[in-house]
């Protein structure tokens, strides 16, 4: 694939981390950090509706998954707290079904989160009684469900039939989880609730299957957001630190640990960059073989350049002041969710 970034694209990842470095998330969580799940702050909400990248994904503003893309790996970079592919791939889905809540997602005045069941032990179960929609179940682990109003639930029925509906956060129970993940909030939703007609909405076949494809692909862009801050993190203390009067980067046993980290974070961006390509594009088959085998690579890649930058480190890369395992958590839990890296090889074999 003959593939690059606009210059669009570049000033649109620019123009966020320079929002992100000003509105630092790490700073602000670390007074908090001991008081429970990490929130998200009004004014990072106010600021991705305000920019619309809360609805890129709308018709209205035309943005592609490859836009998304170049945005979250900023957030993940920065450890932020926004869940902000879900945010858009909602506002994406409330105009699909001609929501009448969309203005309010989009503005982040009802902000609305997508929800699915879980890929390898479904728990979320959609049945049909007459003109009523019973949804109940438990749905997979999902970020930012603590801040949400309202969550646009996905699932299929026995039939095959696929369902949406837009539910209030008043009539589930959220139960928060307790994560390696300090930089985010991660829960599921506990649900039985019946919908009357006009109440929900079916999707097209294929809905459910493309939104967690969506999911995959952005939680190892988070993933390698991390990991490219990880090894700036790493390259500088390499060039500070000093062992026998010389800086271990000179050495060549820590050189090759910081190129293989840069080797890593390089292929795995681009094969996420061919996985939003693929959303973007038409065919089923091929976005399935390009999500999962980013989603793979990705998720061991960045898993491993984390250890090798905790390795690299020492001692200081275990104390709580530094940031490294902050990251280092982050990525941990975005290996796990959304499909891990063991279920999308299997999925990549069968596609």
């Amino acid at each position: 694939m003959d593939f690059a970034l606009s210059d669009e694209q570049v000033a649109l990842a620019e123009a966020e981390r320079a929002w992100l470095a000003k509105n630092d998330p790490l700073l602000i969580r670390r007074p908090t950090i001991d008081d429970g799940p990490a929130r998200i702050p009004q004014d990072a909400l106010g600021h991705v509706a305000e920019s619309g990248v809360i609805g890129l994904l709308t018709s209205d503003m035309g943005g592609t998954h490859v836009d998304l893309l170049v945005l979250c790996e900023e957030h993940g970079r920065a450890a932020s707290s926004v869940p902000l592919a879900e945010l858009a791939i909602a506002c994406r889905l409330l105009e699909q079904i001609a929501h009448p809540v969309l203005e309010d997602a989009m503005s982040g005045a009802f902000p609305t989160l997508p929800a699915v069941g879980s890929l390898e032990t479904p728990a979320l179960h959609a049945d049909l009684e007459g003109a009523a929609l019973r949804l109940r179940g438990t749905t997979a682990p999902a970020t930012g469900l603590v801040d949400a109003q309202g969550i646009l639930f996905l699932a299929s029925t026995a039939d095959g039939t696929e369902v949406a509906a837009v539910v209030s956060v008043d009539s589930v129970a959220i139960r928060t989880l307790e994560t390696l993940d300090h930089t985010r909030s991660w829960a599921v939703a506990d649900l039985d609730v019946t919908l009357d007609s006009g109440e929900w909405s079916t999707v097209p076949a294929g809905t459910v299957a493309f939104v967690r494809d969506e999911l995959s692909t952005y939680r190892g862009t988070d993933a390698v957001g991390a990991a490219s801050r990880l090894l700036d993190l790493t390259v500088e203390y390499a060039g500070q630190r000093t062992q026998f009067d010389k800086p271990i980067g000179s050495f060549q046993a820590v050189k090759h640990h910081c190129a293989d980290m840069a080797l890593s974070v390089e292929a795995s961006r681009a094969a996420l960059w061919a996985a939003a390509v693929a959303l973007d594009g038409d065919d089923a088959a091929v976005r399935t073989r390009a999500v999962s085998a980013a989603a793979a690579y990705a998720g061991e890649g960045t898993s491993t350049s984390a250890q090798t930058a905790l390795q690299v480190h020492g001692g200081i890369g275990f104390t709580w002041e530094h940031d490294v395992h902050l990251l280092i958590r982050r990525i941990k839990v975005d290996e796990l969710l959304d499909g891990s890296v063991r279920y999308h090889r299997r999925r990549l074999i069968s596609a």
